[in-house]
């Protein structure tokens, strides 16, 4: 009998301890998860979908009308980098580091890195991010320059009001 993930020219003789090996592998493993990018654009403020997440690894869509997350921080449990899929965004470090990205180019963040972006296009800035869980190299997640605690929701990370261009739309048809 052929089985999954075996070469076609590998001749398996599965016994039925295999058998059994086998089938309690498959029924233990977790499913693939699919997922597509779509999310409606803003007039003002900034959006962010949860794509995927496996809770060590996860991806999210970010919509931004203009600013950004302003507030020059890092986060101390987690290495990301953000994508640009649509518009542009500039994004700045702590020692006057400033690099414009368009679509398709990014930045890579190891944990504890500090930075800030912001759009810097007319049209909405739309972003994939990912991160990956590490190990807490301090007691919050998320700091300012000063070492204190930086809610991603704050005044102070660039945080308004939400307004959507009802039906308009990035990325893939329903």
């Amino acid at each position: 009998m052929p089985l999954d993930g075996v070469d076609k020219g590998q001749v398996v003789h599965e016994t039925d301890a295999m058998r059994q090996t086998r089938e309690k592998n498959i029924a233990n493993a977790p499913p693939a998860e699919f997922f597509k990018l779509r999310a409606e654009l803003v007039k003002q403020g900034r959006t962010n979908q949860i794509v995927a997440d496996t809770g060590n690894l996860w991806a999210n869509l970010k919509v931004y009308a203009s600013g950004g997350e302003n507030g020059l921080h890092n986060h101390t449990d987690q290495d990301h980098f953000h994508l640009v899929l649509k518009g542009k965004a500039c994004f700045h470090g702590p020692r006057g580091e400033e690099k414009v990205c368009g679509p398709y180019e990014g930045v890579m963040l190891p944990s504890g890195s500090y930075y800030r972006f912001e759009a810097v296009s007319d049209e909405p800035l739309v972003l994939l991010r990912v991160g990956a869980k590490t190990d807490p190299t301090a007691e919050h997640p998320r700091y300012n320059v000063y070492g204190e605690p930086l809610d991603s929701a704050s005044k102070e990370n660039g945080r308004v009001e939400v307004i959507l261009r009802q039906g308009e739309f990035w990325g893939a048809e329903e």
